[in-house]
């Protein structure tokens, strides 16, 4: 069951690439950098919802202990890959890494974040109404 999971964290990795190019392309001119990724920061936890809500109607989760542990899960995994890819791969400085973790200055991606540690259980609980 969680093998699905792990497929499923590269699902939203595939949503996060697609939310940065409609943020690209849509909103970064008219909004500028920081107004485009606030932006983009709501538009991606619809859309990780919308993800969320069809692999939670395809996959259904067991319980709140399952829940968390894919939510904690994903987590690690993104922050990994982010620190990871961002440092080794394409070689941004530490600073550029933490930059869109600073929510004092209006960066908030931090925000995703958190709703991918909790959307697994949020879907879990919603899941259980008739």
């Amino acid at each position: 069951m969680m093998l699905r999971y792990i497929f499923g964290w590269f699902i939203l990795v595939l949503v996060a690439i697609l939310n940065g190019l409609i943020r690209e392309t849509f909103f970064k001119d008219p909004l500028g950098d920081l107004g485009a990724h606030q932006l983009s920061t709501l538009t991606g936890i619809a859309l990780f919802s919308i993800a969320l809500w069809m692999m939670a109607r395809k996959w259904p989760l067991q319980s709140s202990r399952q829940a968390w542990t894919i939510g904690i899960m994903w987590l690690t995994m993104t922050v990994c890959f982010e620190f990871l890819f961002g440092y080794f791969v394409v070689g941004h400085p530490w600073s550029k890494v933490f930059h869109d973790y600073n929510i004092l200055e209006g960066r908030m991606w931090i925000l995703v974040l958190l709703w991918t540690l909790v959307a697994p259980y949020v879907f879990w609980r919603l899941q259980l109404r008739p």
